[in-house]
C-alpha cells in the first residue's frame, strides 16, 4: 500500500493494549502492533484518536477513522466492520477487591449470589456472555469507560468487573496496591477470545493489507519479543498461528 493518504487509528485506554506512558506517547500492544503493520505497508502518517468503546464502530461508519483498536469480532459487530485476522486470543477476566475473592471466580458465582453486582463497559462482549450465564440484569452496572468501572470496584459500588483478564492486569500493573486482583474466568464458563483489529466496510481493500502485513508478523521473532514487553506470553501468540 503505497497511497499518499492520513491513517486514522480509533483506541481506548485500556493497558496493556492501549495507554499512554509516562511521557504521554500512546502506546501498548495493539498500538505498536499497528505501527508495524502501516510501516510494512509504508503508510507514512498515521492518527491515533482516543474515543470510548461505544464509539468505535460508529466512528468508523462514519469515516471519523478507517481502523480500531482490536475488538472482538461477533457476529453483531461483522454487520457493522470488516475485521482483520485475529490479533490476540485472551480469556474473561473479573476485577475485584481482594476481600471478594473467597466469593468470586467466574462470571457463575456472580450468577449464584445474587448480592453481587457487576460493572461492564457498554457494548462490550462480556455483559452478553454474563447474562448468557445467568447474572440478572438487575445485577449488571453498564459504564462508558474503564477507568469507571475499575474505580467503582475499588471504591465498593460493584463487587467485579468484566474485561478481558489482561486488561485488567495491565490495569493493575499501573496501579500499585494489594487490594485488587483478578480472576481469570474458566474456559469451561466461557472460551478465550480473538480480538481482531476493525476496519471500515468501505474499506475491503485496507483489511486484506492489513491481514498481508499480519501474516508476515505474528508470531515472528520481533512480534513475541514486543508482546512480551506488554506482558503476552509465547502460549498466548501461538494460539494464533
Amino acid at each position: 500500500m503505497h497511497e499518499a493518504r492520513e491513517m486514522k487509528v480509533a483506541y481506548l485506554i485500556e493497558p496493556p493494549f492501549n495507554f499512554r506512558d509516562g511521557a504521554g506517547r500512546i502506546t501498548g500492544c495493539d498500538i505498536e502492533l499497528a505501527r508495524r503493520v502501516f510501516h510494512v505497508l509504508d503508510v507514512g502518517e498515521v492518527t491515533f484518536v482516543e474515543t470510548e468503546f461505544a464509539d468505535l464502530l460508529p466512528g468508523l461508519q462514519r469515516g471519523a477513522w478507517q481502523m480500531t483498536t482490536g475488538l472482538f469480532a461477533t457476529d453483531a459487530r461483522e454487520r457493522h466492520a470488516l475485521f482483520s485476522r485475529p490479533i490476540w486470543a485472551l480469556p474473561d477476566g473479573l476485577l475485584m477487591r481482594a476481600a471478594e475473592s473467597h466469593r468470586i471466580t467466574g462470571y457463575r458465582s456472580l450468577a449464584l449470589d445474587r448480592t453481587l453486582g457487576l460493572a461492564v463497559i457498554r457494548d462490550q462482549a462480556q455483559h452478553q456472555t454474563a447474562l448468557r450465564i445467568g447474572v440478572l440484569p438487575e445485577q449488571i452496572t453498564v459504564f462508558e469507560t474503564y477507568g469507571e468501572a475499575a474505580q467503582a470496584v475499588r471504591e465498593g459500588g460493584v463487587s467485579a468487573y468484566a474485561s478481558v483478564a489482561r486488561a485488567h492486569q495491565g490495569y493493575l500493573d499501573r496501579s500499585p496496591g494489594g487490594d485488587m486482583q483478578v480472576a481469570v474466568v474458566p474456559a469451561t464458563e466461557t472460551p478465550a477470545g480473538f480480538g481482531c483489529f476493525g476496519i471500515a466496510r468501505t474499506e475491503p481493500g485496507l483489511r486484506d493489507a492489513v491481514d498481508g502485513a499480519l501474516e508476515t508478523i505474528i508470531g515472528s521473532a520481533a512480534h513475541r519479543r514486543m508482546m512480551r514487553g506488554f506482558g503476552v506470553s509465547d502460549d498466548e501468540i501461538d494460539l494464533l498461528l
